[in-house]
């Protein structure tokens, strides 16, 4: 039986639903495009909301996303599709370019602690972990799965703990897991700029690409053996395997000097490499191979794929195949998005430095490129002078200056209007709305949400008012003709779609957050606390409140008209039942007391009625001649910004 039809066969065996953490990856795409030949129910989950380059052919339906830190991604994904096996192979720090440690030690050990605990409230059938050989660290000689671990990395580090912790939930909690180290594992869709990639790659073109000394020896397995060692794990007795350990390897020391030898009988290439020094990474050792003992007395797998035919085939792959997805790959990896952040200062010249200082470096923990434009809308304190000094000083902050105090709306507008970000952010000048939230709202930007706004659970100050927001949004949401999300002001990232439409949108007296709502897209809340003011006191009373209450209400609801249709009605249908009691009252007792009070009660409640309709209806006239005179959002003064 070939190896194909031996991976066929245990595809066939595995019990699904089947996922596959980290398909992106060249193991794991591998492995996903191996059962999917054959199985409708095997899902590929990667960490980034695109499909990766390895996976760009297959059915995107199959494609899911998922950060496996956010325990809340996972339990998603599990309930909804209830996996029986598991394949984990999402990792990082595995490359010397991956070199961010707190996220080398989130995603290797607390993300497979996620996933091992969520796992466990399932009734899962296989659990396999992707190991590495670099748990072994400074032992890297044959060792075998009971030798000792000398980790001597960060990310063996995180993988020699995984697998302990891989040994705990199999012996002691007695779950269908085990783990695998696999050792240098090559073939189709492996990083271009790996070193059998490379080789094939020269080879193609009759040269050899740099390469270290010689004698430096390493334990290749071809992806197909990988795949099938995977698959016989996830099939295996696991009475017998639960919690261990397996080393995936060949068991041959194979050295560089072989490999170029080989490379150089498949490409008949004239000339000899060109060798170089020992590597300089700490963590990388000259001797590295393995022992395979175990996993062939356990799962029956030993390698077969020689190491020529295991070039010859990731040649033909990488001749045939490999040139369209490695452009993909170039082109993702330039992907980063650019946020734009819009905050309007009105008052707020001693919290402008304390709001650039932290966004600056909430966009630098992120990792994104950016924008930062301060709207001053004729603020009465120095904010030009402020703003004018950060602006000298850093070529990513712009400021605008309104010729006078526009409002708010308009603020964000007028920033709006010359944002160049993906996604654009919106925050009040005074720190209310803290920009370490834009954290949050990035990773369900990236997720795919097109809206993601602030939602004020609570609020920090003045109680009273408080009570005052939330009830106003309730009632504000059960009269709008629009679902307007409770307790949301404008704190929001909103992708560049959304941003489009709202700039375009044609009437002079905007209310944001509800024009947000209105234009739809995919939208999400983040929930936070709303701190007070960090400086001074608030520029809204009760009087501006109630302003802005009318403002959102008579924008976005036609429900006073209809209160008046229906009151007129029925006071209507009262007056006329009132005068047919009265003409059989008088027919019946004709000494009915005549009076006075009573007529003026009348005439005062009908007046007044009729004055509260008329400001009703005049509240409505007022915005359609506001409309009507298309004068301009906003007047610019001026806009500064450091040339870069």
């Amino acid at each position: 039986m070939s190896l194909a039809e031996k991976i066929q066969e245990e595809v066939l065996k595995l019990q699904g639903p089947i996922v596959i953490f980290g398909a992106g990856g060249f193991i794991g795409a591998n492995l996903f495009r191996q059962i999917a030949q054959y199985r409708q129910d095997v899902f590929a989950v990667t960490s980034k909301p695109f499909i990766p380059w390895r996976l760009d052919d297959c059915d995107h339906k199959k494609i899911l996303h998922c950060n496996i830190t956010k325990k809340s991604d996972i339990e998603q994904l599990f309930e909804e599709h209830q996996f029986k096996t598991i394949f984990t192979l999402a990792a990082y720090g595995a490359y010397s370019k991956q070199d961010d440690i707190d996220l080398i030690h989130e995603t290797n050990y607390i993300g497979l602690l996620n996933l091992l605990e969520l796992s466990s409230k399932f009734s899962i059938k296989a659990f396999i972990h992707a190991g590495s050989s670099s748990e072994y660290g400074l032992n890297c000689a044959a060792p075998n799965e009971d030798a000792p671990l000398q980790p001597n990395s960060h990310y063996a580090v995180t993988k020699a703990a995984a697998a302990q912790m891989i040994k705990f939930y199999g012996t002691i909690k007695e779950m269908p897991v085990l783990n695998l180290r696999y050792y240098s594992i090559y073939g189709p869709f492996e990083e271009p700029d790996r070193l059998i990639p490379q080789l094939i790659d020269k080879g193609m073109k009759g040269i050899y690409p740099p390469l270290v000394q010689p004698d430096i020896s390493r334990d290749f397995v071809y992806i197909d053996d990988t795949v099938y060692a995977t698959l016989l794990s996830a099939n295996s007795d696991f009475l017998k395997t639960r919690g261990k350990s397996i080393n995936i390897a060949s068991g041959a020391k194979t050295t560089i000097r072989e490999i170029a030898n080989t490379i150089k009988n498949v490409f008949h290439l004239s000339n000899e490499p060109e060798w170089g020094d020992f590597p300089n990474r700490k963590w990388d050792l000259k001797d590295w191979y393995g022992n395979a003992d175990l996993a062939k007395a356990l799962l029956g797998w030993q390698n077969e794929t020689s190491l020529k035919d295991g070039l010859n085939a990731t040649y033909l792959w990488q001749k045939d195949y490999a040139k369209p997805l490695y452009e993909k790959k170039i082109v993702q990896d330039k992907i980063r998005h650019k946020l734009s952040a819009v905050i309007a200062c009105y008052r707020d010249a001693e919290a402008v430095p304390y709001m650039y200082e932290r966004l600056t470096n909430t966009f630098r923990k992120i990792g994104v490129d950016y924008e930062i434009i301060f709207v001053n809308d004729a603020s009465p304190d120095n904010a030009s002078e402020v703003l004018q000094r950060i602006v000298n000083k850093d070529e990513h902050v712009i400021a605008i200056e309104h010729s006078r105090n526009f409002g708010s709306q308009a603020a964000f507008l007028s920033g709006m209007e010359i944002s160049t970000g993906d996604g654009v952010i919106l925050l009040d000048g005074d720190l209310q709305d803290p920009p370490e939230l834009i954290e949050q709202f990035y990773t369900k930007y990236q997720e795919g949400y097109d809206v993601i706004y602030g939602r004020r659970v609570a609020r920090e100050g003045n109680q009273s008012l408080a009570l005052f927001y939330k009830l106003f949004y309730r009632v504000f949401r059960s009269v709008s003709y629009v679902p307007i999300p409770l307790d949301a002001g404008d704190f929001s990232l909103m992708d560049r779609k959304v941003v489009e439409e709202l700039v375009k949108m044609p009437e002079t007296d905007q209310f944001m957050r509800g024009l947000r709502a209105w234009v739809g897209f995919k939208q999400i809340g983040v929930d936070y606390v709303r701190p007070e003011r960090m400086f001074g006191v608030t520029t809204n009373n009760w009087r501006k409140n109630i302003g802005w209450a009318r403002k959102a209400i008579f924008s976005f609801s036609y429900v006073p008209l209809e209160l008046l249709t229906y009151v007129g009605a029925t006071l209507t249908a009262i007056s006329f039942l009132a005068i047919i009691i009265q003409i059989v009252a008088y027919f019946v007792n004709s000494n009915i007391p005549h009076g006075i009070t009573s007529i003026i009660v009348l005439i005062l409640f009908f007046g007044g009625l009729n004055m509260m309709a008329v400001a009703v209806i005049g509240e409505y006239q007022a915005k359609i001649i506001e409309e009507v005179k298309r004068r301009p959002k906003f007047i610019r003064k001026r806009i500064f910004r450091r040339e870069r």
